[in-house]
């Protein structure tokens, strides 16, 4: 990790004076598996707080907390509703749990898989888009080069670090990342963390 972080800073003062403020780098990483991609889906677009609540609640409903697709497709979607899923998520998380079943999601497979390949394999799943499957990469699979140009948080801390006027464009952080490579992931973190602080900013 000491070798990304040199290169981060020899490559990007901007990123320099980020890393010097937020310190040291403590990327917290979750199994590569199942019930990894199901707690991705239960908190989409809900806080923090209320989604952990319903993810509790969702792995109470299965025999011993353990979320694995034969223990979803026994709860039938009404149960699954009772425990705060929307209908919506209800039927991404039976559509993962079907697709991991009948092994076309293969995780020990993705382990293996290029980025773009894992990308593409979840995004097959219902409600997994290319923001899921980057954030799966980066804080399941490990991947040290994952870029997540559509994340809200990297494009305003992006705004605010680099002083443009507006959110940058995933094609503008594609361009300002060119010197961060091969270490996008460690890059990304950093800009997350630093919202932490804006008053130093």
């Amino acid at each position: 990790m000491r070798k990304a972080i040199l290169h981060l800073k020899k490559s990007d003062p901007v990123l320099a004076s980020v890393i010097g403020r937020v310190g040291a780098y403590k990327m917290q990483y979750r199994d590569p598996g199942f019930e990894t991609l199901v707690r991705s889906i239960v908190y989409q677009q809900l806080s923090g707080r209320v989604a952990k609540v319903i993810f509790d609640r969702l792995a109470a409903a299965v025999p011993g907390g353990k979320l694995t697709p034969a223990a979803i497709l026994k709860l039938t979607p009404a149960r699954m509703r009772k425990c705060g899923l929307s209908k919506q998520k209800t039927a991404y998380i039976r559509d993962l749990a079907r697709k991991t079943a009948r092994g076309k999601v293969d995780f020990d497979a993705l382990r293996t898989l290029p980025d773009q390949a894992v990308i593409e394999c979840l995004t097959e799943v219902k409600g997994i888009g290319v923001w899921t499957a980057h954030m799966f990469l980066m804080f399941a699979l490990e991947r040290p080069d994952v870029l997540p140009t559509g994340d809200l948080g990297i494009r305003s801390a992006i705004r605010k670090a680099y002083g443009l006027a507006d959110l940058p464009h995933p094609k503008q952080i594609e361009e300002l990342a060119v010197s961060w490579r091969p270490y996008c992931s460690v890059a990304s973190w950093y800009l997350w963390r630093s919202l932490e602080n804006p008053a130093e900013l």
